[in-house]
C-alpha cells in the first residue's frame, strides 16, 4: 500500500504566521524578521513512496470570452519505482480585477493512479463559474483580464501558464 493523501490545511512554521492559509490576499505579510514566510507544510502537501513529475501545463484556447470554457491539461509521470497516487491541483489567480482576489484559488484537483514509469495526461475544465468573482455591486461576473493558471502537487509547488479573458 502506498499513501497518497494531501493536506487540507496549511501548517505554519511558527505561531507568528497564524492564521495561515494558502488563499491569502496579495498584500498580506505575516513574517517576523529573520524568519521565513513559507509554511512548514503548504496546503495540498503530501508524501508518497513513489515520486511524480508534472510537466507541459497547457491551456486551450489561450484566449476566451467571459462566457466560454477553456481546457487545462498537464502530463503526470510516475518517476519512482512503486505504484502510487498523485493528486494534481489547479489554481487560478487573476492579475488585475476590480476587487482584491486571493493569490491562489483552488479550482480543481484529480487523483491519478500510475505504475512505475507510466505517464498520463489529465485535464481540467475552466468554466465561467470558476473564473467569476463577486464585484462591487455584489454581482457574480467574469472580468476580462489575464489569469495565471497554476497546476502542481501542492499550493507551493506549481507550474504556470496564462489564460486571457477578453471582452467580446
Amino acid at each position: 500500500m502506498n499513501p497518497g493523501g494531501k493536506l487540507p490545511i496549511t501548517f505554519p512554521r511558527s505561531v507568528g504566521q497564524l492564521p495561515d492559509f494558502y488563499n491569502h490576499k496579495p498584500s498580506r505579510n505575516r513574517s517576523y524578521i529573520f524568519t521565513s514566510r513559507e509554511p512548514l507544510f503548504p496546503f495540498g502537501y503530501g508524501l508518497s513512496y513513489a515520486s511524480f513529475k508534472l510537466e507541459n501545463v497547457r491551456v486551450e484556447p489561450a484566449e476566451i470570452a467571459p462566457n466560454e470554457n477553456a481546457k487545462v491539461t498537464v502530463e503526470v509521470t510516475n518517476t519512482g519505482d512503486r505504484e502510487g497516487d498523485e493528486v494534481p491541483q489547479m489554481y487560478i489567480h487573476q492579475r488585475v480585477s476590480s476587487v482584491t482576489r486571493p493569490v491562489l484559488e483552488l479550482r480543481g484537483f484529480q487523483r491519478v493512479h500510475l505504475r512505475p514509469g507510466e505517464k498520463t495526461t489529465i485535464s481540467f475544465t475552466l468554466t465561467p463559474e470558476s473564473l467569476a468573482l463577486w464585484n462591487e455591486e455584489m454581482k457574480r461576473v467574469v472580468e476580462p483580464g489575464v489569469f495565471d493558471i497554476l497546476v502542481g502537487t501542492s499550493s507551493a509547488k506549481t507550474q504556470a501558464t496564462q489564460l486571457k479573458v477578453t471582452a467580446k
